[in-house]
């Protein structure tokens, strides 16, 4: 496997680092409810958890960094707009609520950023139109948007008050979904690719 395509596994391997680190926190917490709890309360500051949560976030806020650059260099080579890859940087800033922990003040200002990520798929819906037809990324860009949108609501609290997790696990829920599809697609748009000049 060229070294690129290794790269662009951090798109599969970045969510299954976030989802396994939120399992570990919960069930070492024991009392913790992934329906009506914050993601962030499993590094609330003096929880015994804390420390878990900010190294697993704050690695996969590394590991976005590598992964995003392997998406611009998948992208330039299959001749695509690097608009839909760049707002994916900005997912690294889940590093400022991991290292401000709850009640902190700057764990909400640190991540101000964080959310702006989820255009990336709608932007991949319109300056990747073009090459929809070979590159097939439309499903994964439409259901992580959906989830995008029900994840939205927990900006608003007075909708379904009693699943705040489960509104913000939406957000994260759809992230995966991008990540993943966009991994997956380009990596097979780049090998495609590949073998069509070596067969030429």
């Amino acid at each position: 496997m060229p070294r690129r395509q290794r790269w662009l596994l951090l798109g599969l391997i970045n969510p299954l680092l976030f989802w396994l680190t939120t399992l570990a926190c919960a069930m070492r917490l024991g009392n913790y409810n992934h329906l009506s709890n914050l993601v962030s309360e499993l590094g609330a500051l003096g929880t015994p958890t804390q420390h878990l949560f900010t190294a697993g976030l704050l690695l996969c806020s590394v590991l976005n960094l590598f992964w995003v650059r392997a998406l611009m260099s998948a992208a330039r080579e299959l001749e695509l707009n690097l608009w839909p890859v760049m707002p994916m940087l900005l997912f690294s800033f889940l590093a400022g609520p991991a290292i401000f922990p709850m009640p902190l003040r700057a764990h909400g200002l640190s991540g101000l950023p964080f959310p702006f990520f989820m255009v990336s798929p709608l932007l991949a819906l319109v300056w990747w139109r073009r090459a929809e037809p070979w590159l097939g990324i439309r499903p994964a860009a439409v259901v992580s948007l959906v989830c995008f949108a029900a994840g939205f609501l927990v900006f608003w609290p007075e909708i379904l008050p009693a699943y705040a997790g489960f509104k913000q696990r939406c957000l994260y829920l759809g992230w995966t979904i991008w990540s993943v599809g966009l991994s997956l697609r380009l990596m097979r748009g780049t090998r495609d690719r590949q073998e069509g000049l070596e067969q030429g």
